[in-house]
């Protein structure tokens, strides 16, 4: 079908939090494309030349236009729309909640805690995602480019950790990427204490807030 759009952005429409729509202009054609939220905050100004990954749905006899920024978030798109009880919109709403090696990492995990923190997924459903998707994922994940990070706290701690965090109103996006900071770049182990794991994450998030 259509693999990807290459064109002029002529506008940006955002219904919902997970409904946001580009339209592309292509040969004088104005194509419609439900985006992820996080993809309409990197597009450039209307009048921008930008190239958009596709996935074509026909819902309820409604041809559907889905835009991306890569190949690689249009297959995780698709992998996630494998899911039983796994529509499109929840599928975007996962991917505008994590970053995808994030997202990858913690379907590939089972690390259910960051899953739920998108809304609209329960703990079934995200246990159900990893399920279905682990061992898959664990193979696309090498043709894609993605290598599951062996940093972060050990299991025993780590939804702890992250509950604390997401207590203090962090996001899911927030505590992956503070925790993966707190692991290579400060090298704290993997073993160390829950309150050590918390402070530093804490220490790290803070300073961030500061220099943004």
């Amino acid at each position: 079908m259509i693999s990807y759009l290459k064109g002029i952005v002529a506008g940006v429409q955002t219904i919902s939090s997970n409904r946001v729509i580009l339209t592309l202009e292509v040969n004088n054609i104005g194509y419609d494309l439900l985006i992820p939220q996080r993809l309409s905050k990197s597009l450039p100004d209307s009048g921008g030349v930008v190239q958009i990954f596709t996935h074509y749905q026909v819902r309820e006899e409604v041809p559907l236009l889905y835009g991306f920024s890569s190949p690689a978030e249009r297959d995780l798109f698709r992998h996630l729309l494998s899911v039983s009880g796994i529509g499109a919109a929840l599928a975007i709403t996962l991917l505008d909640t994590l970053e995808l090696p994030d997202l990858v990492q913690a379907i590939i995990a089972a690390n259910i805690q960051i899953l739920i923190q998108a809304p609209g997924v329960g703990k079934k459903t995200a246990e159900r995602i990893c399920l279905e998707l682990k061992s898959k994922l664990i193979e696309w994940r090498k043709s894609a480019g993605f290598f599951v990070a062996t940093g972060g706290p050990a299991p025993g701690i780590l939804e702890e950790v992250q509950m604390t965090l997401f207590a203090l109103g962090y996001t899911a996006h927030e505590v992956s990427h503070a925790l993966h900071v707190v692991s290579e770049d400060i090298g704290l182990p993997k073993d160390a204490y829950v309150e050590d794991w918390i402070k530093q994450a804490i220490a790290h998030l803070s300073s961030s807030e500061q220099i943004s």
